[in-house]
């Protein structure tokens, strides 16, 4: 694996991992604290339309894919707050009509010969520096957010109720949540597909969260641990000629394993 960092494209990946690992532990953490996660597997799975649109209008995958979960995550969020007893309900039904019209789009993409196991499954030694950009400008503004608001956040995704008395605006709030879920289960999908994203939003969180005393804490020891299992996960699809998606959640799944065991043992 040494020689091979001379390589630019394992370049990208590794800092496309990091990257894409501390946006999902800041990120997932918001998820698991606030209880979103079904919402962001609903939006990784209707994001797939976006794929699709992309496609067929000759767009940059992100830009499509952004605009088409952002949208999502506001449906979601209008949904929540108004019907939120049929939520489940509403959920799968953007999730199966987000990746309805992905599959429509490209059976009519003409000339169509992208593999769609990429998107599906990740691609991360296919990134390229338009990504890393798009990465690098997200992880930078979910930074700005959290050093302006981060009390507030902090209020809304612990008890709401208090935080609405308090003055804080909780829709605001959980909506912005939302719409950085989004983004980040876009960028997510590069490296580990939009059918294994929510492992690497809730896995390197759940183990971080049991080790912190604080959200903070958990961001950023969640961060670190997305980026050793994405690292590993790297290396062994590199030395196996595996699929670096199914690889990087394997190595999760394993070390979550363990970690569930030794805290058995003790």
């Amino acid at each position: 694996m040494i020689e091979a960092l001379s390589y630019q494209f394992i370049q990208h990946a590794i800092i496309a991992g990091v990257l894409v690992s501390f946006v999902s532990g800041i990120i997932g953490s918001l998820v698991v604290v606030n209880r979103m996660v079904f919402l962001a597997g609903g939006i990784a799975h209707a994001a797939y339309g976006g794929i699709g649109l992309a496609l067929f209008f000759g767009l940059p995958i992100f830009l499509g894919t952004s605009v088409f979960a952002v949208l999502a995550a506001l449906i979601m969020v209008g949904v929540t707050l108004k019907q939120k007893e049929r939520l489940d309900t509403f959920i799968g039904l953007i999730w199966a009509v987000g990746m309805a019209i992905g599959i429509i789009f490209v059976d009519l993409t003409p000339g169509y010969n992208v593999d769609l196991m990429s998107y599906l499954f990740g691609s991360i030694l296919a990134v390229n520096e338009s990504d890393l950009y798009f990465m690098g400008v997200l992880f930078v503004t979910i930074l700005l957010i959290l050093a302006f608001w981060y009390s507030k956040i902090l209020a809304v995704s612990y008890d709401s109720e208090y935080a609405a008395l308090c003055g804080i605006n909780v829709k605001f709030f959980y909506t912005l949540i939302l719409v950085l879920a989004a983004l980040s289960v876009v960028i997510a999908i590069k490296v580990v597909g939009l059918i294994l994203v929510i492992a690497l939003l809730t896995i390197p969180v759940y183990i971080a969260q049991e080790l912190s005393s604080s959200l903070a804490r958990m961001m950023i020891l969640s961060g670190f641990i997305a980026s050793f299992f994405t690292l590993s996960g790297l290396w062994l699809s590199y030395t196996f000629n595996l699929t670096s998606g199914a690889s990087i959640i394997l190595v999760s799944a394993l070390f979550f394993i363990f970690f569930l065991l030794f805290k058995g043992t003790r």
